[in-house]
């Protein structure tokens, strides 16, 4: 059986084709975008438990999925995939339901973030996102629709 040796120019190649071909996987920004809610009723101080846009409904719900789809592709997709449809890096953010993982985990969770033996895996959110963003990337996610 041959050997074959690679040299430096080849490996070069072969690194920056796999480099090229991986760098599709990430979605949105490294680093978390502002958003602007202009148009959304703005809230109470107090951090609501329950999505405040869907209870209001109608043209202010439709908005907060509208701003919260962009929100969510700039601050979520690149853990969360594109159209909320996890790739097992992150949970799959259609499945939250209301009771333990519903409004109110969703909220503490975007709020504080979460860390694992002392390792972010999800940054907080709290001093880059107003609660009108929050609340509209969940009416974004809440709408998408669920695996069969």
């Amino acid at each position: 059986m041959k050997r074959r040796l690679l040299t430096g120019g080849t490996v070069l190649l072969v690194l920056s084709q796999f480099m090229l071909s991986t760098t599709g996987f990430g979605h949105g920004d490294v680093q978390p975008q502002a958003v602007d809610t202009e148009g959304l009723e703005v809230l109470p101080e107090e951090i609501a438990m329950e999505n405040p846009y869907r209870v209001m409904g109608g043209e202010q719900y439709e908005l907060a999925r509208t701003i919260g789809a962009s929100a969510y592709i700039s601050n979520c997709a690149r853990c969360h995939g594109l159209e909320a449809i996890s790739g097992g890096i992150a949970p799959d953010l259609r499945m939250l339901e209301d009771g333990e993982f519903g409004d109110e985990w969703f909220m503490e969770r975007v709020r504080k973030g979460y860390t694992q033996n002392g390792a972010y895996k999800m940054p907080p959110f709290e001093n880059i996102l107003n609660q009108e963003a929050m609340w509209a990337i969940r009416s974004y996610t809440e709408t998408q629709p669920r695996p069969e």
